[in-house]
């Protein structure tokens, strides 16, 4: 992924069947792959939640994948929200 050179962080919720379907490992798989920090838990409300952090372009590289998510999610929404960035590295499973 080309840098832009600016930081991006967002806090998302992403919900529809995004349980019980990989979702979590899927997301730590493609942050990583991107280069992008932060992590993602599953809510008592059958959504994910999730932190992303990083060069701005992979931030929306990972985002637009988090429409589609892995091969049996069925995504409904995607709630992204402005964050503050914590200079994450790494990508956790919480």
């Amino acid at each position: 992924m080309r840098s832009s050179g600016s930081r991006r962080a967002t806090d998302l919720t992403v919900t529809g069947r995004v349980q019980g379907v990989n979702f979590r490992a899927a997301a730590a798989q493609q942050a990583t792959r991107l280069g992008v920090g932060g992590w993602v838990r599953n809510e008592p409300d059958g959504s994910v939640a999730l932190h992303a952090e990083g060069d701005a372009d992979a931030v929306e590289a990972f985002v637009r994948w988090l429409y589609e998510g892995p091969r049996f999610a069925r995504v409904h929404h995607v709630d992204a929200r402005p964050a503050q960035d914590g200079a994450a590295v790494e990508f956790r499973i919480q």
